[in-house]
């Protein structure tokens, strides 16, 4: 990835200078709020804290909040650039702490070149925080300041480029060596650097069982040896008295290498004279001590990691530090000790070697990441990272008796964690529940499609429906085998095939029995069979499937016209319509009509609004119905305002027990503060609208659309609404999560219309 001077430039100086900004987090919109806020009501809770000092985690964001301390002695890839130009580098952790465990930073830039002033600083300032992360302090000093830290605060405080890299590369490790089928205690490791990175991953590669006998660390005057003279007491407990005095005598025979140095200090022919099955953890930054293209060219037997995102393996601190201080806060720990660092590390071990979701795979642009030589270690854009690493340092904290609060109901915690990033989907929770209540089978037109069949593997492996599916035989079965898929089992239908003759005249004859009063001869209804949307549409129609699940790779128009010739509306339904559901971090959304209805009459609108809060309430939610316009309450005049005001009109007599009113403004249907001060006599006005009902079939396209492009939300859909039984139609491209959603939809509305 290139990135451009100016461009980097410009990323962290246009809008709002900087990364990160203070929020409020309480209400200040009137007098009496700033009054709360700040004086007099403000010296309540500061009287609470001086009786209790523990109630600053109650009262204040004591217990959110992180410094994130630098000196500028050691910043990455830069030296000792000084205090102020290490600014940007520490709001970019601020902002990872932030995006990724939830976690309020202040950075803290320290000018100090002194360590027991450095050392005071942070203590006088360190009331105001739950923790500490130090970063980029060279070496030495950054071994005594942390240690004097950790001895006089009594909150965590952690040194992110010793422990961080060392966490990752323990976890690493761990797996690579489990693959390579070898003990830790029996390997050689050479450490190439000697720095506070280094040593401390030599450290927790003793606390896993590695023998230091068997580490020889190197540093730019070759292996350390114990014959020679000045080394610091760092460097001390790993020197050795082995003859190597060179990187190349050293990695002769080697079972791993971690360098933490600079590129190009690694040759192919040192990499090849190393042990079968090598490990070679090549982390230097921003170019490894060898490049993955040389060191892959040196022998197949290799498994191999860096600091780059380019390559496989990625060995990137952010899958521990925000994680590591979760759980220490989370717990109000008085420290970050061994057992949590080892707890940590064991925790991404282990989500290495779980089934990786499809967010993940899709964030990476591959296709099924499975526990092997190039996936040692999650990935930085893991979600479930925060649920593994964060729970299991809070216990070990709480194990080793550095908890000043006891989580005891594991499962709450973990879902509290979920809803902090907003990766909580209740929705979706409830409706995939459901579905393995009694699940159906669905029959995938497109199967010739490596999201179709991932899709297929996902729903059959967690229990939702029952995959069906169509197309070449041969080539679905070789698409499965080449992308390592498992669809053992499942049936594999073409249409076209000779074996399904009979079906195809079955179907065909059933379809005439409809039809042949609209111009549709037998021959011609036979042969439209061929066609997956008409195979997959009759296999509904007639009982041999529950669910039809297309449209993927086709226009909508005509993916919708066999299911509707096919299959044909549910009674009583005038006109079916289109919803979407809109997930965001304020709950789920209902959208309509946004994919079949131009422009709507009157009962069109009655219709589509009865469709769809009959959907709603098969999701176990109570519609709350906003008709939207450009008017509110006769605000202003016009057709399609008239339109929508008689279908309220309609719906509030008809239906006196739904919760519905218009015509009103997006803005004030969303708003219930602003609709209860303009609108009061409106029933929305103390309610949370759910369900948005347009007025025509632009304005729902366009809104779904930019909610899902702009707004950053989710969009699950387009959910056909009114056919006779369950046909789904995918939007063009749609992802494996959402092939998988309208699954789980499909097989639910399939339940409802079977009863």
């Amino acid at each position: 990835m290139k990135i451009r001077k100016q461009e980097a430039l410009d990323y962290h100086s246009q809008g709002k200078p900087g990364k990160i900004e203070v929020v409020p987090t309480k209400r200040h919109s009137s007098q009496r709020d700033l009054s709360l806020a700040y004086s007099p009501g403000v010296a309540e809770p500061c009287l609470a804290i001086e009786k209790n000092p523990q109630d600053a985690y109650k009262y204040t964001a004591k217990g959110n909040l992180v410094a994130v301390v630098s000196d500028g002695t050691a910043v990455l890839g830069l030296g000792n650039i000084g205090a102020v130009a290490s600014k940007p580098v520490m709001e970019g952790k601020g902002l990872l702490f932030k995006i990724f465990a939830d976690i309020d930073v202040f950075d803290i830039e320290v000018d100090s070149s002194s360590v027991d002033e450095f050392v005071n600083t942070v203590k006088a300032i360190s009331p105001t925080f739950g923790g500490i992360n130090l970063e980029d302090i060279k070496a030495p000093e950054c071994f005594e300041i942390e240690k004097r830290l950790k001895k006089e605060l009594p909150i965590p405080v952690m040194h992110d480029d010793q422990h961080g890299t060392a966490i990752i590369t323990s976890a690493a490790l761990i797996n690579a060596l489990s693959i390579c089928k070898k003990k830790i205690e029996k390997v050689k490791i050479v450490v190439n650097g000697a720095g506070a990175s280094a040593i401390s991953c030599a450290q927790l590669y003793v606390s896993l069982g590695a023998k230091k006998d068997n580490i020889l660390m190197v540093d730019s005057s070759g292996v350390i040896q114990k014959s020679r003279k000045g080394l610091s007491e760092h460097k001390k407990q790993f020197a050795t008295s082995k003859k190597a005095s060179t990187l190349k005598e050293a990695l002769k025979g080697a079972d791993v290498f971690l360098g933490l140095s600079v590129a190009d200090v690694v040759t192919i022919a040192m990499v090849k004279s190393m042990a079968r099955n090598p490990i070679v953890f090549a982390c230097a930054n921003p170019d490894p001590e060898i490049t993955y293209e040389d060191a892959m060219s040196a022998r197949s037997d290799l498994i191999f990691a860096t600091g780059r995102s380019d390559h496989p393996n990625q060995v990137n601190n952010v899958l521990g530090f925000p994680f590591i201080f979760r759980g220490a806060l989370d717990v109000r720990a008085t420290g970050i000790n061994e057992e949590m660092k080892l707890a940590a590390v064991n925790a991404i071990a282990e989500l290495a070697r779980e089934p990786v979701p499809e967010i993940v795979n899709s964030a990476y642009d591959t296709k099924n990441m499975t526990f092997g030589p190039e996936y040692i270690i999650p990935k930085p854009l893991d979600p479930r990272l925060i649920t593994w690493v964060a729970p299991a340092v809070a216990k070990a904290a709480i194990k080793s008796k550095v908890s000043q609060y006891t989580i005891t109901d594991w499962a709450a915690y973990k879902q509290e964690l979920i809803e902090r990033l907003g990766l909580d989907n209740k929705l979706i929770r409830v409706i995939t529940s459901k579905a393995k209540q009694n699940i159906k089978r669905v029959v995938f037109a497109e199967a010739d499609s490596y999201k179709i069949l991932k899709a297929a593997q996902i729903v059959n492996d967690e229990g939702i429906a029952k995959p069906i599916l169509l197309g070449n035989v041969e080539k679905i079965t070789a698409m499965i085998k080449d992308n390592n898929l498992d669809l053992k089992g499942i049936p594999i239908i073409d249409p076209r095939s000779k074996a399904e003759q009979k079906t195809r005249h079955r179907f065909g004859d059933n379809f005439y029995d409809k039809r042949r009063r609209r111009g549709l001869t037998l021959y011609e209804s036979r042969k439209l069979m061929q066609e997956r949307n008409y195979f997959g549409a009759s296999m509904v129609d007639t009982g041999a499937a529950d669910v039809l699940i297309s449209g993927l790779t086709r226009k909508y128009p005509d993916t919708i016209r066999p299911a509707l010739q096919v299959i044909g509306v549910a009674e009583g339904v005038r006109r079916i319509a289109g919803m979407y559901i809109i997930i965001t971090k304020r709950g789920p959304f209902f959208f309509a009509d946004t994919t079949v209805t131009v422009n709507p009459s009157v009962q069109d609108l009655v219709d589509i609004t009865i469709l769809t809060a009959e959907t709603v309430k098969q999701f176990n939610l109570q519609p709350r119905i906003a008709m939207l316009s450009y008017s509110n309450f006769g605000s202003a005049e016009g057709e399609e305002v008239e339109k929508v005001r008689a279908a309220v009109e309609i719906m509030q007599k008809q239906y006196p027990g739904l919760i519905i009113d218009g015509e009103v403004q997006a803005n004030f249907a969303l708003n219930k503060r602003l609709m209860k001060e303009q609108f009061p006599f409106t029933e929305l006005a103390d309610k949370s609208v759910n369900t948005l009902i347009f007025p025509n079939l632009t304005s729902g396209n366009i809104a779904y659309k930019l909610m899902q492009e702009m707004g950053g939300a989710e969009a699950i859909g387009p959910i056909l609404l009114g056919m006779k039984k369950a046909v789904h139609i995918l939007q063009m491209g749609s992802s494996v999560p959402e092939i998988v959603n309208m699954v789980t939809i499909g097989v639910i509305d399939a339940q409802r219309k079977n009863r």
